[in-house]
């Protein structure tokens, strides 16, 4: 359901709230703002020259076609590992499940030499790298590419995927990765 402009008034006012407005567009406002909206995280990976190189991202869209099969993920243009994989072309995306929240942080953390230390990971022959245990994983290559802003959009196409109907699902919320929560709302 798309909600518009016309559509915001006395609903949102009748529970006591008045919608606020900032005249001031800064970082720390649009961070604040994005952080109420729940994002799923991914590990996009590959073993290049037996080396394993990895980065973790909640900028992951699935769904982007189906014909040909597109995800998508923007990457900051400060990453220094994101140079290294779209070269390599060939990634592993890993859907991160609330199994895998206790090694987000390492995944993501500034030691690229420790990120993968003690974690049970497979590769394919063309070097895809997928985490093992987590919710999702597909191969992808790297499909094209967008300059957006201070980020690089990247869209990979799915060449293989599959899932663990078990596995629970994590995501980052208000700076903090957390599980999903089962509700009585029926749709």
């Amino acid at each position: 359901m798309t909600v518009g402009s016309q559509d915001v008034g006395p609903a949102v006012r009748g529970r006591g709230t008045r919608p606020r407005v900032r005249s001031m567009l800064t970082d720390s406002a649009l961070r604040e703002a994005f952080s109420h909206f729940p994002q799923g995280v991914v590990l996009v990976a590959a073993e290049i020259d037996g080396v394993r190189h990895g980065l973790v991202a909640s900028t992951f869209t699935v769904g982007v076609s189906l014909e040909p099969p597109l995800v998508s993920v923007a990457v900051q243009h400060s990453s220094r590992t994101w140079p290294l994989l779209r070269e390599h072309g060939h990634l592993g995306v890993t859907v991160l499940g609330d199994r895998q929240r206790g090694v987000t942080r390492q995944l993501a953390g500034p030691d690229r030499e420790r990120r993968f230390e003690g974690l049970d990971v497979e590769a394919d022959e063309h070097g895809a790298l997928v985490l093992q245990g987590a919710p999702a994983w597909m191969t992808v290559r790297v499909h094209d590419e967008v300059r957006a802003g201070d980020h690089d959009l990247a869209l990979l196409e799915v060449l293989a995927i599959d899932s663990s109907p078990a596995a629970e699902a994590m995501v980052f919320h208000r700076s903090r990765f957390k599980g999903l929560v089962e509700g009585d709302i029926a749709c």
